[in-house]
């Protein structure tokens, strides 16, 4: 009985160690195809149900996409700031063979910048072509 118990736990180990190299071997590929072309989308041209969605997340920093069909838009959001004067760059969007990449960058109001002194919610909505595959926020 006891030499069937160690056998038992030598096979789960076994098992469980192959299991452990097959996804330490299985890779990522972030090989740039293209860039992607895209605008941003000012509040009155985001889709009604994505905007409730902003506004319902928007007070923590947030990540997502959203397709309706034809576009695919991704928003970032920084959460509350104290101040007005914030704005974001997209760095880099690209598309590889797996996934849609994009990398945005919060930029604070200037040193000597005049800004409003209220509650400010900073994001970004981009809307690129309506692509099949997942968005990694970098």
């Amino acid at each position: 009985m006891r030499k069937v118990k160690i056998w038992a736990l030598l096979l789960a180990l076994v098992g469980s160690s192959f299991l452990l190299t097959g996804c330490k071997s299985e890779k990522t590929d972030i090989k740039k195809i293209k860039d992607l072309e895209f605008t941003v989308v000012e509040d009155a041209d985001v889709p009604e149900q994505l905007m409730e969605i902003i506004n319902e997340k928007k007070k923590e920093p947030f990540k997502m996409s959203y397709a309706n069909g034809d576009s695919l838009y991704i928003v970032v959001g920084y959460g509350e700031k104290p101040t007005g004067g914030y704005s974001i760059s997209v760095d880099k969007l690209f598309l590889t063979s797996n996934a849609v990449y994009i990398d945005t960058n919060l930029i604070g109001p200037a040193e000597n910048e005049q800004v409003t002194n209220a509650l400010t919610y900073p994001y970004i909505v981009v809307k690129t072509e309506f692509i099949d595959k997942s968005v990694v926020f970098e």
